[in-house]
């Protein structure tokens, strides 16, 4: 599997529908998914690859596919988008939320959907990405 499109991903009805190139074929890049849903594991799709079994030739289209099987397959209804507030530095994926005034994160490597952030706090959403950044940028030296 080549690197999950974070930059390329779509919130819809507490999910996060991730595209990636599952293959080629004719010089045509083949796209699937993954999914995050906001609920977590109480979800049977969290950090499932594509629950639709369908394939398609363009980015779009495959969230459209994603899109009608959360529409058929509903677990839940959202309160509020839990996905709004994410970022993509150096293709990891950071999710930052806050909850009784208090910062989490949540973050994603390229290539995978397990959740590698570290058990911290903070007070605000800046100091949460400036320190996850901070962290990217001195792995990469």
């Amino acid at each position: 599997m080549t690197r999950l499109l974070y930059e390329s991903s779509v919130s819809y009805q507490g999910y996060l529908i991730i595209p990636f190139v599952f293959g080629k074929f004719d010089n045509y890049e083949i796209y699937s998914y993954k999914l995050l849903a906001e609920i977590g594991h109480k979800s049977r799709f969290h950090a499932s690859e594509n629950p639709a079994k369908m394939y398609c030739n363009t980015i779009i289209n495959i969230i459209d596919i994603a899109k009608e099987h959360i529409d058929v397959n509903i677990e839940f209804v959202i309160q509020v988008d839990f996905f709004k507030s994410r970022y993509v530095y150096r293709h990891n994926l950071i999710i930052v939320y806050q909850k009784n005034g208090k910062c989490y994160y949540d973050h994603y490597a390229p290539e995978s959907l397990s959740n590698i952030a570290a058990p911290k706090l903070f007070s605000s959403p800046h100091e949460c990405l400036s320190w996850v950044q901070k962290g990217l940028d001195g792995k990469s030296n």
